[in-house]
């Protein structure tokens, strides 16, 4: 007699559960890359006028907020797709489709980002060869990584990451040893002529280095237990990042204490190992930092794929290219390698141009997020209990207030590409439904992360018995 096996293979279209919580946390980490505080260190600690881990504390907690909303919807719709899955479900398809369209362009030029980065500081150390070369290179690593499966994904991030924290302990020891040079230890903490704009300012840019608990959200779908290690990767990746972020930053500030003497902001944090190690702690330096920038690659290129992998399972993009999983490896091929693709432009654009838009995706989608979280737990569902509202209405609302904020102190620039990027979004979406007569296609996922269409038996997963997910055309 046939007998069922004690685990049972995985639906077709269904992702493996393999992560665990710290392995996740990890993830959240290689995704948040702890030196990257020295990707903007100059240009924010002359914008807040030598209060840098003044305005990371601000950025953390605006994010620790917008983390709790997170964990809580985590529970309650355990699927791939972040943001996306979360405002479809509370608001309806055609908000979420606004939602996964103006993230999209987010995660969508963070690898861009670190492959540029790595192509720029290689460059720079190894002037015969030409920056594309590197950035070809990298993209090719990352995205056989990827193809190859979160397995040997979680394996690369465990020693990359683990690199990046030996080099910050390093120069905490240097800058530390020096700490008594120092004229004043609160300085960068605190000050009668703090300005408030340019902390508000660079707070806003700063959210970048907190997208690690985004990018945990986006795999529910390949946790063991979502409902338990998911929200707390989370909310521990959002404090461990932020405690890193904030003491590496006023560790700087020990070591070049005068944020006037900084000339060049892009190479700020060159001058700062110089001054604290020498030329050998610039040559680690740069070693941590390029295995970091590797490791947010490899992180934001698995957690884009997802996304689009959700997107197209959904039929919101073309299922052929971007639903589909390799029968051979299980990973989302098809979304990798336009993801990879997409990450060619780092031949082509700026740093500046780039980073500019990251921003205004984030911070919308965490607003939205925010917002989801009073709107599936207190409008829809009468969680009112005194807890419950200060769990699903407070929390949220002050987290919706500091991200809204946060967004509308982005430079004019941002403001402006982001939305022309949200308009092409409405434009296509208009198409898709025919002119909005009809909803686009809704995604539906079981305990088990099958996916299916709406209306098809899909159900909604909140861990209380909800009700089936509405019908497409409903």
């Amino acid at each position: 007699m046939a007998t069922t096996p004690a685990h049972p293979d995985p639906a077709p279209d269904a992702l493996r559960r393999v992560l665990g919580t710290p392995t996740l946390v990890i993830f959240g980490l290689a995704y948040m890359v702890p030196l990257t505080i020295f990707t903007t260190y100059g240009s924010v600690t002359q914008l807040t006028e030598g209060h840098l881990p003044t305005a990371y504390l601000m950025t953390l907690a605006a994010m620790l907020f917008t983390a709790i909303a997170y964990a809580v919807l985590v529970r309650a719709f355990p699927s791939a797709g972040s943001a996306y899955t979360y405002t479809q479900r509370a608001f309806g398809p055609h908000l979420g489709f606004m939602t996964g369209w103006t993230l999209m362009i987010d995660y969508l030029l963070l690898p861009m980002i670190n492959y540029m980065v790595m192509g720029i500081y290689l460059h720079d150390q190894f002037p015969a060869v030409p920056a594309w070369v590197f950035v070809l290179g990298a993209i090719a690593v990352v995205t056989l990584l990827n193809v190859v499966g979160i397995s040997v994904v979680k394996r690369a991030n465990l020693v990359l990451v683990g690199v990046q924290i030996v080099f910050v302990v390093v120069f905490l020891a240097l800058a530390l040893r020096g700490a008594g040079d120092a004229p004043s230890l609160t300085a960068p903490l605190f000050g009668p002529d703090m300005p408030w704009d340019g902390l508000f300012a660079g707070a806003a840019i700063l959210c970048l280095s907190y997208l690690g608990f985004d990018a945990v959200s986006t795999l529910s779908e390949e946790a063991r237990d979502p409902h338990r290690s998911v929200p707390r990767a989370i909310v521990l990746t959002t404090l461990i990042g932020g405690l890193i972020f904030t003491v590496v930053s006023y560790a700087a500030h020990l070591v070049m204490p005068d944020w006037r003497s900084i000339t060049d902001p892009d190479s700020a944090a060159v001058d700062v190992m110089v001054a604290a190690g020498g030329r050998a702690l610039e040559a680690f330096f740069l070693a941590a930092y390029i295995a970091g920038c590797v490791a947010a690659a490899v992180a934001s290129q698995v957690s884009v794929a997802r996304i689009l992998f959700a997107m197209g399972r959904d039929g919101v993009l073309p299922k052929r290219l971007f639903g589909t999983l390799s029968p051979r490896f299980g990973t989302p091929v098809g979304a990798t390698m336009v993801v990879a693709a997409v990450s060619l432009l780092a031949l082509v654009l700026d740093l500046g141009t780039a980073a500019s838009l990251i921003s205004f995706g984030a911070l919308f989608a965490f607003s939205l997020v925010n917002l989801t979280v009073v709107k599936h737990f207190v409008l829809d569902r009468g969680r009112r209990s005194p807890r419950d509202l200060l769990l699903y209405a407070v929390v949220p609302v002050v987290g919706f207030v500091m991200t809204a904020w946060l967004w509308l102190s982005l430079s004019e620039l941002a403001l402006v590409v982001g939305l022309v990027w949200f308009g092409l979004g409405l434009a296509y979406l208009a198409v898709l439904t025919g002119g909005f007569r009809r909803r686009p296609p809704q995604l539906a996922l079981d305990d088990s992360g099958a996916a299916g269409t709406a209306g098809n038996n899909g159900t909604e997963d909140t861990g209380r018995g909800a009700p089936a997910a509405r019908p497409v055309g409903s």
